[in-house]
């Protein structure tokens, strides 16, 4: 649906109709023309009290994420997510196939993290901490703003003939993104196969690893893909998060906002005339600066990322004609419209309290979590047997997993009912004594009989319980069932 004038004149009374948006600003991207052809955003530099702000968070949390394959915890890496073994490191936590609904909870609890911080702080996620803005903004544009100049001088060389000057800019360019894009695959792989096999894929011959050099590769090509061509159009079409904001943002979630009350009617100043019409004197510097290519004065668009270079620049601006800061900021719809300050609503706490419990049920399971995981099942397609001493065996299989660095011996005992017998199968001595040994990581499996006497047993079927101790330590139970005749 476009917007009219009429329209813009409802949701904003005090704007001229020289100076209302254009009717159908929300029915296109800002970067493609009426045909869909791209149009290069040459975002201007900017610097100020938020850039510098997101600057230091943006170069803290990369050198967080280059320094974490190296960090190890407990003889694990901080994080690894090993899709192909289906093995998951968290802070020096391992997590095995067995621990998928932790991982499940703890999904859920970041993605109800995420959707209540965007109801009540907009997309601050995307403009401060997102690792696409951060690339983009913080590596490949300084290098481009260094290599080419200000987006005046890169709009100048991009028309220009191909000279000597533009041969070698681009190359060096492109080289350099190429180089940075090879450094991110290797750091991003990094953390789903480990530090440990990457190296040992840099340093052997590309001949004995085909495949993790195919991958690297195809890792490079798609980084370099997206920052040196896709760009912006990641967070305007790609994104499913930029997506899914109209449904979280509500009037009281706080954004990057034009304060319209105060800023409207805009017109040029000049000088020595008294100002009868609004702060805004219509420089467009809010727009030279966003990196997505719209004009904030239009309101929340789906392009925003609130990366705040529009702030910055307003605030340039504002400073040099001695009117007060703020003329765009963070703010909520309400909050410009009725002066409403920032509170918490029904939706808000019901979203901390969802959050809280997913949190806490996650943080339980994740503390308490036994060190070891086992299963024992009856052997399929077998049932009792009838021993010439009158007892009753049956057959089970036994999988136990380590799942700590560890190595361990695991002993197993009846619990109940207690006059039974176990009787693992195999001639070692680790059989002879009902023990499994476990390397770090490792997983152990047997097969062994129980055995009961008929008093003891009750019925067709009989709970019966076994422990797995390591020297004393009860380390788990299981839970089986018994079958005897009637």
């Amino acid at each position: 649906m476009a917007f009219t004038s009429d329209f813009c004149q409802k949701i904003i009374p005090n704007m001229s109709s020289s100076t209302l948006p254009k009717a159908n600003f929300r029915d296109t991207l800002a970067t493609a023309d009426q045909t869909g052809k791209r149009k290069w955003v040459y975002p201007k530099k900017q610097s100020g009290r938020f850039t510098i702000s997101r600057e230091i968070v943006g170069y803290s949390l990369l050198a967080f994420l280059f320094a974490a394959p190296f960090i190890k915890v407990g003889g694990y890496p901080l994080l690894l997510i090993n899709i192909l073994e289906r093995k998951f490191v968290i802070f020096g936590t391992v997590f095995f196939p067995q621990d998928m609904y932790i991982l499940v909870l703890i999904f859920l609890s970041f993605l109800a993290f995420i959707i209540l911080f965007t109801v009540v702080y907009g997309r601050v996620f995307c403009g401060w901490a997102c690792p696409q803005t951060i690339f983009l903004e913080l590596v490949f544009r300084k290098i481009e703003y260094l290599i080419e100049g200000d987006y005046m001088k890169q709009k100048a060389l991009d028309k220009a003939e191909w000279t000597w000057e533009k041969i070698w800019k681009k190359t060096l360019k492109h080289s350099v993104f190429f180089a940075i894009a090879v450094l991110i695959a290797n750091v991003f792989l990094s953390y789903i196969i480990g530090i440990e096999k990457l190296y040992q894929i840099i340093t052997s011959p590309t001949s004995q690893n085909i495949g993790g050099f195919a991958s690297m590769m195809a890792f490079s090509g798609a980084f370099y893909f997206v920052f040196a061509k896709f760009r912006e159009q990641v967070c305007a079409i790609a994104c499913p998060y930029g997506r899914l904001q109209g449904v979280m943002l509500d009037r009281e979630s706080i954004v990057v906002a034009y304060d319209y009350k105060r800023g409207e009617p805009r017109g040029k100043m000049r000088k020595g005339e008294e100002r009868k019409i609004g702060d805004c004197i219509d420089c467009a510097q809010c727009v030279h600066v966003c990196p997505a290519g719209i004009d904030i004065r239009n309101g929340t668009q789906l392009e925003c990322i609130n990366c705040t270079l529009c702030i910055d620049a307003c605030d340039e601006i504002m400073d040099k004609i001695s009117k007060p800061r703020g003329l765009i900021r963070y703010a909520s719809i309400d909050g410009i419209e009725k002066g409403t300050k920032f509170h918490f609503n029904t939706r808000r706490i019901a979203y901390s309290v969802v959050l809280l419990a997913l949190l806490s049920v996650a943080g339980g399971l994740l503390f308490t979590r036994g060190k070891i995981d086992a299963t024992l099942l009856r052997a399929q397609g077998t049932t009792f047997q009838k021993l010439e001493n009158g007892n009753i065996s049956n057959l089970y299989n036994i999988k136990i997993i380590n799942k700590s660095h560890d190595e361990r011996t695991i002993h197993l005992r009846l619990i109940s009912p207690e006059n039974g017998t176990i009787k693992m199968i195999g001639d070692s001595q680790q059989a002879q004594k009902n023990e499994l040994r476990l390397s770090s990581e490792g997983i152990a499996e047997s097969s062994l009989f129980i055995e009961f006497p008929k008093s003891a047993l009750k019925g067709i079927h009989t709970k019966v319980e076994i422990g797995l101790y390591q020297g004393e330590e009860l380390m788990k139970t299981l839970d089986t069932k018994f079958v005897a005749p009637n």
